[in-house]
């Protein structure tokens, strides 16, 4: 996936024109394995972006980047409903709480809102149980996680099923992000265009609104 091979954030700053667009810049990720907030839970953030289309941007915390899929029908809490995931450029941790309008022109183009957000436990481990690195287990193409949100909770997975091999960021990647069964309840994905954020309570259209009118 992108950001894979140690580019850090360096996909995410050559797209963007941070004179024009709010989006947080963020630090360099350093690439070396240490967490943000070490001792504390990684993070997770999901954000409805309605760009030239309409989808849901999937983010996990993996060391100091945010590991980034494109979902285009989002998460869902039916562990029968299996969503495409298309991996995206590593974006900082501080895009965790961006909310506003990307403008016209700018990579992404379009208004975002934070669908919900929270922590999560990596659960992937090896055939004998044993806990593996959740950022090997994503460079294997299987990772296993428990979330813990304002809207979503129970065991997810993300398992690759098309690309190279492990480690190989081919432009024709694609995941599956499924909940796993007996991983608690959840919501199930919501109508984008009604979903309100986690953060603030706006929708689509009011966040629109109101930047147009700053």
């Amino acid at each position: 996936m992108d950001g894979e091979g140690g580019d850090g954030l360096r996909d995410y700053h050559g797209k963007r024109d941070f004179g024009r667009t709010g989006e947080p810049s963020g630090r360099q990720a350093r690439g070396d394995g240490c967490a943000a907030g070490e001792g504390g839970a990684p993070r997770f953030v999901v954000q409805i972006h309605d760009a030239s289309t309409l989808h849901f941007d999937f983010r996990l915390q993996v060391a100091d980047v945010l590991k980034s899929w494109s979902v285009p029908k989002g998460p869902s809490a039916d562990p029968s409903d299996k969503r495409l995931a298309v991996p995206t450029e590593d974006h900082p941790l501080e895009y965790e709480e961006f909310e506003g309008v990307i403008p016209a022109g700018e990579y992404g183009g379009g208004t975002v809102i934070v669908w919900d957000h929270g922590t999560y436990e990596p659960l992937s481990h090896d055939r004998r149980g044993r806990p593996v690195d959740f950022a090997e287990s994503l460079a294997h193409g299987h990772a296993r996680f428990r979330l813990h949100g304002a809207k979503l909770h129970g065991e997810y997975a993300l398992t690759r099923f098309r690309g190279g091999p492990d480690g190989d960021a081919a432009a024709d990647a694609a995941w599956l992000l499924v909940k796993t069964a007996g991983g608690g309840r959840g919501h199930g994905t919501p109508d984008p265009r009604r979903a309100r954020s986690a953060r603030t309570g706006r929708t689509l259209a009011r966040v629109a609104e109101e930047e147009g009118e700053a």
